[in-house]
């Protein structure tokens, strides 16, 4: 997400081909990750928080940014079927490492810092509890138009996902996928962002693996000053047998300290069974 607003994907792949890029934008290809693009010629900071929609814009190449929840916070009550399962988890400082490999590619590593994970089954009067270091995602950002300027940006972004949990808080597997992000400027101060995702994971039973498709829509707007909000529907739909859709509907809010630095706080609220009830959190982004 910019300043200005968070961006989103759109659905429909198809969109992407009567989209194009602008002409007469700045030419950064000479800079690269050991020849740092100069501080004047920094695009504006964009980031892949705090909404789940991830943003086309990459890091300016040389630089470094950081993005994390300082803590994030999730509650699901789970009474499908006659049960009675309450799931409560904590994670502190979950963080994105970027930096700008050149100007128009970046490299991430998405690091689960420490989690806490607390299962109630009252049905069953049992308390299974869960803590320690979380997965490792590695991914890799390619923007093909509309970094430096224009009405549209288009990006892609394959990544995988290796397992480094502790006390089962996920699965053994390495797993993957690729993510199109595109974002729109809109009129009267909105922008639009929308995000297809194809991931290739490992069954529960682990017995195989399946496909899952994400697709979420972002809407951002100024409120006053450096604070702007966004609104965000996100969804997920895996072909694993007896998967169900997962739904949320996310708000939330973010404020520029600076032009390298900006706080954020929202929700993420479950609107179907699958889906956590709500999952509220606080993050911090700065660049270098």
């Amino acid at each position: 997400m910019r300043e200005t607003l968070q961006f989103v994907t759109v659905p429909l792949i198809a969109t992407l081909v009567v989209v194009g890029a602008e002409d007469s934008l700045p030419d950064k290809a000479q800079y690269h990750l050991f020849q740092a693009t100069p501080r004047e010629s920094l695009r504006e900071m964009s980031t892949d928080r705090p909404d789940k929609t991830e943003s086309p814009y990459t890091v300016d190449a040389g630089h470094f940014q950081v993005e994390l929840d300082l803590v994030t916070y999730s509650h699901d009550h789970d009474t499908f079927g006659g049960a009675d399962i309450r799931v409560e988890a904590w994670s502190i400082a979950p963080i994105n490492l970027k930096v700008g490999l050149r100007n128009d590619l970046d490299l991430q590593l998405v690091i689960a810092t420490w989690n806490r994970v607390r299962t109630t089954d009252r049905g069953m009067g049992t308390t299974q509890r869960q803590s320690g270091f979380g997965d490792l995602t590695v991914r890799l950002k390619k923007n093909f138009w509309g970094n430096d300027g224009g009405t549209t940006a288009f990006g892609i972004m394959p990544f995988v996902k290796f397992p480094t949990n502790q006390d089962h808080l996920g699965n053994q597997a390495v797993e993957g996928g690729v993510i199109f992000p595109l974002a729109f400027d809109l009129p009267m101060g909105w922008s639009l962002g929308a995000m297809t995702e194809v991931d290739l994971r490992r069954n529960s039973n682990r017995g195989g693996d399946h496909a899952a498709v994400v697709n979420s829509i972002t809407f951002g707007h100024s409120i006053i000053g450096h604070l702007n909000g966004y609104a965000e529907f996100f969804s997920e739909v895996s072909t694993e047998a007896d998967s169900r859709w997962v739904g949320t509907v996310d708000v939330g809010l973010t404020y520029a300290l600076t032009a390298n630095c900006q706080l954020d706080a929202g929700v993420n609220i479950g609107v179907t069974r699958s889906a956590d009830d709500w999952n509220p959190f606080v993050g911090l982004s700065a660049r270098f």
